[in-house]
């Protein structure tokens, strides 16, 4: 049998060439991008199901060609926005197997919470229509290792690295006592999703959207060496 996410991008393909012969608009071309992801649950299960074809090696994306970029000219229609971490081994697009247009993504050193991406983040709720913010921390993440550093080993970095550092200690401030390292940084890790994910559904306009059902905030940890992301959808999974 066919798989599905293969059918569903073949069958986008057609209709975007079939819109194109007619003499469609590049706003009616748009307007047929991911018409299959138009609540938050879809939107979980559609980087649910990418993230499964990229770490069992069946990626589904197909080649954009000239028509399909076009189709993205006179505006976009990500259906999540993620904000993760600016770490090079961790390509979102690529993670979770989505094409242009499909996803809108802030990165920053530790995917922490900031002026900038707050704002980049409450266009994307307010102009763009996205469903779904996910934080997405990673497997050795540098950011939260620096945080764990002595406090005099941070105070020599930089005077903005200084900040950004500071962003992430609340997080890892009193964690247990666990003896193996690669433990105790995934423990680091996760604890940092769920803080600036609360950060997050504490901001007045998340918070409101988030009530109303129009978008859900969740997490993801990004294990570097199998390729999956472990979800945290429900609110048990995200209390600091």
């Amino acid at each position: 049998m066919d798989d599905p996410a293969e059918l569903l991008a073949a069958d986008l393909q057609r209709r975007i060439l079939d819109a194109i012969r007619r003499g469609a608009s590049m706003e009616d071309i748009a307007d047929l991008k991911d018409a299959d992801v138009q609540t938050p649950e879809a939107a979980i299960q559609a980087l649910k199901d990418g993230n499964a074809r990229f770490f069992s090696g069946q990626v589904a994306r197909p080649e954009i060609g000239a028509n399909e970029r076009r189709a993205h000219i006179m505006g976009q229609t990500p259906y999540a926005a993620v904000l993760a971490c600016s770490d090079s081994r961790v390509p979102v697009e690529l993670v979770f197997d989505q094409g242009l247009g499909q996803l809108f993504v802030v990165r920053v050193a530790g995917n922490v919470v900031g002026e900038a991406g707050l704002g980049t983040l409450e266009y994307a709720i307010e102009h763009l229509d996205v469903h779904l913010i996910m934080v997405m921390g990673h497997e050795g993440c540098g950011a939260v290792a620096a945080a764990l550093m002595p406090e005099e080993r941070i105070a020599q970095e930089p005077e903005n690295l200084r900040a950004l550092i500071r962003k992430i200690q609340p997080s890892v401030q009193g964690l247990p006592v666990i003896r193996d390292k690669k433990a105790r940084m995934r423990e680091a890790v996760l604890n940092n999703i769920r803080h600036q994910a609360a950060l997050l559904r504490d901001h007045p306009l998340i918070r409101e959207a988030e009530t109303e059902g129009r978008i859900r905030v969740v997490g993801g940890y990004y294990e570097i060496g199998s390729g999956a992301v472990d979800f945290l959808v429900e609110d048990e999974d995200l209390l600091p």
